[in-house]
């Protein structure tokens, strides 16, 4: 083992990092400097690390070293790497929100999030790939170009904190920072083989969100084990002086998230669906979950196949969205320019052409669509569903058109699964479950009770372990040597846009 992390300690999971670190078995030095390593070897390839703050990372990760041969009080972060997702300000360090409009953007003060993470140790690397103003599925922009699947980089890795994921599962950081509307947590988790925690509404503070009460906005954590996202989520839950400005953010002890419960999955009572009563997926998806889903269902007490009914969510999210964008954009669409984010616009003007009475009738008919989604767990501990509808597709289309013949009528359609959660707000695991029929990730949600996130994340933590111990569910890892070789020939996705 001491050989294996002098040799590669960019590969140590994030929990096993910090108690190395802790105990004076590696250097918060050579961890990053592993990290860089791995950044430089095979970014040009997945260009998932746009921006990179080398010089002052390593001058942290020295005082970080000194601080653990003081025996000083460490951070629960302490001396680990930390991606920041690119709508995130970080103080002296670019926030272009993946828009040439902001392309030399260097914000004077960090964003709570990452203020958070500074205050516990974490030394922040560098900025993730987004697509502009972090809207769309597909880590795509005019800017850096695209961030490529680790396990295909010509296929999407989903978006949109895209970037996070991928550096995750390439072993560039243990930990990143992502955010979610409709997915953007989920679909890049279950695309890259990682962990994404999409946190019940007001359990992570932000004080950025522009609308009140909302389940849109959610910030969480990215990393390559449930221990290693509770571990972040246990400081960006954090209730601070930033947190203050949230009025979403409820009394909470978030160090907890640091202390998992063993839970006996033998005892957990589990409602699957493959399609939430009737949204899109595809046969292939769906194929593979069920494969999964039988083996899962021999180790549990109960599996049942669940009649759940969210056909509706897709439209009341879309309502919601339109209301959620006018609030956040009507005093920039003035300046927005012919080649702007298309999803963004898309759904603005949209909204301007819809009624009021439609946006309250999608208000009341979410309310319905929660109190029905709750009630699930009178009987059982958990849902689990599908990740995203399809496999990952070639990056250089914005959105999949046609699935099993069928038109995807706007971009979030084919993101029902992930963003009909969103409407009824429940906390939500995207824990990584082996590869699908073309040989690449294949990820589900595990929805837990409201605010039972601690609960949640144990659960998901032993049903984690079970798949560790089963080779078709077990987490995929990239072939680091095949992406190597990719980058030496300077294949670079971002000079392919």
């Amino acid at each position: 083992m001491t050989e294996k992390v002098a040799e590669k300690p960019s590969q140590l999971d994030a929990t096993t990092a910090r108690k190395l670190i802790g105990e004076g078995v590696i250097s918060p030095v050579d961890l990053l400097e592993s990290c860089i390593d791995q950044i430089d070897e095979l970014d040009g390839v997945v260009n998932a690390m746009v921006t990179r703050a080398y010089h002052r990372a390593r001058g942290e990760a020295q005082a970080a070293k000194l601080a653990v041969k003081k025996g000083e009080v460490l951070g629960v972060l302490h001396g680990l790497p930390v991606a920041i997702k690119d709508i995130h300000l970080t103080e002296g360090i670019r926030t272009s929100f993946g828009s040439e409009k902001f392309k030399d953007n260097i914000p004077e003060q960090d964003s709570g999030i990452v203020h958070r993470i500074r205050q516990a140790g974490g030394i922040v690397i560098g900025k993730t790939n987004v697509p502009e103003g972090s809207i769309g599925a597909n880590t795509v922009n005019s800017l850096f170009g695209a961030t490529g699947n680790p396990f295909n980089p010509d296929l999407t890795c989903g978006g949109s904190s895209g970037g996070s994921g991928v550096a995750v599962a390439t072993n560039m950081v243990p930990l990143a920072t992502g955010s979610d509307h409709g997915g953007s947590l989920r679909i890049p988790a279950c695309y890259s083989g990682v962990v994404g925690y999409r946190a019940t509404p007001g359990v992570v503070p932000n004080e950025a969100r522009a609308t009140l009460q909302t389940n849109y906005s959610v910030q969480g954590p990215m990393a390559r084990t449930v221990s290693d996202a509770a571990l972040l989520l246990s400081v960006i839950a954090e209730r601070d002086n930033n947190a203050r400005k949230d009025p979403m953010a409820f009394p909470l002890d978030a160090s907890k998230f640091s202390r998992l419960e063993a839970i006996d999955i033998s005892r957990l009572r589990i409602a699957i669906t493959v399609d939430l009563g009737g949204v899109l997926v595809s046969e292939t998806i769906r194929n593979s979950f069920e494969s999964k889903m039988q083996i899962l269902s021999r180790k549990v007490a109960v599996c049942d196949l669940h009649d759940i009914n969210l056909s509706d969510a897709p439209d009341v999210d879309w309502h919601l969205r339109q209301d959620l964008f006018v609030t956040q954009y009507f005093d920039q669409a003035k300046d927005w320019t012919d080649d702007f984010n298309p999803n963004i616009k898309a759904t603005y003007y949209s909204a301007l052409d819809t009624s009021m009475a439609s946006i309250a009738a999608a208000r009341r008919k979410q309310m319905q669509l929660y109190q029905s989604f709750a009630s699930i767990f009178s009987e059982y501990d958990l849902v689990i569903c599908p990740g995203v509808s399809i496999p990952p597709f070639p990056w250089k289309y914005r959105n999949p058109e046609v699935i099993d013949g069928k038109t995807v009528d706007n971009y979030m359609a084919w993101l029902a699964l992930t963003s009909s959660l969103t409407v009824v707000g429940h906390p939500v695991l995207a824990l990584p479950c082996g590869l699908d029929e073309q040989g690449t990730p294949f990820g589900i949600q595990v929805i837990g009770q409201m605010y039972a996130d601690h609960k949640l994340l144990s659960a998901g933590a032993s049903i984690e372990r079970f798949f560790g111990t089963h080779s078709e569910l077990a987490r995929p890892i990239p072939n680091f040597e095949v992406l190597s070789k990719f980058n030496s020939s300077c294949r670079s996705l971002g000079k392919l846009v």
